[in-house]
């Protein structure tokens, strides 16, 4: 099961920086797990995308998420996210080029029905592996989202998170 999820994380996570006029599909595959004490914790997300490079630096699309959280004691928790982002992206050489996403959307929580708005801002980096295949890198970036239940209070986040996440990919570039 690792093995298989770990082929799937590889496929299916982030786009590739591309050539105008071409179909950009992608996402990110992610599962987390934490134990203290007798209290589990355990969360599977699957985020696709799918974008057309309108430009030759630009790049707009349509990105969403669904989020599994099961926690010990508590009914499962469904997370969703639909929007749209905007990437931008600048060519280094042949092997290199670096892109920011901008995402902005909807979301919801079947915990206490709760909606809401999120952004995010998401620099990377692409190595151009062979005709159209590629490595993505990222590292963090800044993000905000607000959800409001029927019986909780507003909640509302920012976060700046550079250098605590790593997200590694392999991407493909699908000319029309």
């Amino acid at each position: 099961m690792k093995k298989l999820l770990l082929a799937v994380v590889f496929l299916t996570t982030t786009i590739v920086s591309a050539q105008k006029g071409s179909v950009l599909l992608g996402g990110n595959v992610g599962y987390s797990y934490e134990k203290i004490g007798e209290s589990k914790l355990e969360n599977f997300e699957f985020s696709p995308k799918v974008g057309y490079q309108f430009a030759d630096k630009w790049t707009a699309g349509v990105e969403g998420s669904i989020m599994n959280v099961k926690t010990t004691g508590l009914d499962k928790t469904e997370k969703y996210k639909i929007g749209g982002f905007v990437r931008y992206s600048v060519p280094l050489s042949e092997i290199f080029s670096v892109f920011a996403d901008l995402g902005a959307g909807y979301q919801s929580t079947s915990l206490n029905d709760a909606k809401g708005m999120y952004a995010n801002l998401t620099p990377a980096l692409f190595i151009n592996m062979k005709r159209g295949f590629g490595l993505n890198f990222s590292i963090g970036g800044i993000n905000y989202d607000n959800l409001d239940g029927k019986n909780d209070p507003r909640q509302e986040r920012l976060g700046f998170d550079f250098g605590k996440t790593f997200n590694i990919g392999v991407s493909k570039n699908f000319a029309l």
